[in-house]
């Protein structure tokens, strides 16, 4: 994915801009997600909650590495020690590994939710809190190291009194077979891999529900014209909301850029910064960055038992807030 992402140069800017203000925003409630859900009042399983968690903290990362620290101060921090070359290669290996771990942690979760509702004997030793510390822990190790080569495909931009400044992709990345196997192994785990992976497990979690579903039914009568309440499919539904809302918002956020990698390589045509093209990139640059941000509204939205606690911390810190205020202006 470097050609899309390294079109995108940091053009000075002297206005502000209102999606830095609203990822910045994002963040702060993946903060408050991960406060609330770390608690353990919402309901959910040791395990649910740690992949919820883990999630969220990914989010958070991504928001600082690749929001604040690698685009924010292309407005309001220019020409920083950020933009210094090794400052800025680490600050990139951190946003890729930031960006790689919220994708794949929406994978591991999709499956755990698969595991939960279609196989019951897996269910007993996968779905438990140590497997999914076990898993989440793996996948970070493995994209850290998987994106440490990336500190050696740039070279900075500018040297000015010895100093290098900026990064940029190195021109034999794009013709070093070993460089440019690399970048078809990274486009591959991010975003298509993630792709087959959630969508898979959504159409056989799907096919046992309504499967599930009729028997139940079924066996309830409740083909017969009665109308019970049944506890089981209750808990059912209320975790396939949050699995295929979770899940789908992703697909939804990466699709544009899914869509613009496939085009790029099927025309074989560059892009200029005067064209429809690269307006399409930065669309699809920006829906990617959001989807790191709208796990916490979904909580929300999906679950009560998480708009229960974020109304009880509200109720509680305001007063609180309020009384240190009156406290200091005093």
């Amino acid at each position: 994915m470097f050609k899309t992402f390294d079109i995108l140069v940091r053009v000075p800017q002297t206005q502000t801009n209102p999606r830095v203000h609203t990822l910045e925003e994002n963040g702060n409630m993946n903060v408050v997600a991960i406060v609330i859900l770390s608690r353990g009042k919402c309901g959910l399983s040791t395990c649910t909650t740690r992949y919820l968690v883990a999630m969220a903290a990914a989010d958070l990362l991504t928001v600082v590495t690749a929001v604040i620290l690698w685009r924010i101060k292309s407005y309001y921090f220019q020409w920083s020690f950020l933009d210094i070359t090794p400052v800025c290669l680490v600050i990139d290996v951190l946003r890729c590994t930031a960006t790689n771990c919220s994708v794949w942690f929406t994978v591991t979760f999709t499956f755990d939710r698969f595991v939960v509702i279609c196989c019951q004997k897996l269910k007993t030793k996968y779905c438990t809190g140590k497997t999914a510390a076990v898993v989440l822990t793996t996948i970070g190790v493995l994209f850290c190291l998987k994106n440490v080569p990336r500190y050696f495909t740039r070279q900075p931009r500018v040297i000015i009194d010895n100093v290098p400044w900026f990064c940029k992709v190195m021109d034999s990345y794009f013709t070093d077979p070993r460089w440019v196997g690399y970048d078809w192994f990274d486009t591959v785990l991010i975003p298509f891999l993630p792709f087959a992976g959630i969508l898979l497990p959504n159409a056989l979690t799907v096919r046992h529900i309504l499967v599930a579903s009729r028997v139940r039914k079924g066996l309830k009568g409740q083909s017969m014209g009665e109308n019970r309440s049944d506890p089981e499919m209750e808990s059912r539904r209320r975790s396939v909301i949050l699995l295929f809302t979770l899940s789908g918002s992703f697909i939804l956020l990466w699709m544009t850029l899914v869509v613009n990698f496939i085009y790029y390589h099927v025309s074989g045509e560059g892009f200029s910064f005067n064209d429809s093209e690269c307006i399409f990139i930065y669309v699809g640059v920006l829906l990617s960055d959001f989807s790191c941000c709208t796990n916490t509204f979904i909580y929300g939205v999906t679950q009560s038992k998480f708009r229960e606690q974020m109304i009880s911390a509200v109720k509680y810190s305001v007063p609180s807030v309020l009384h240190f205020i009156n406290k200091a202006a005093s």
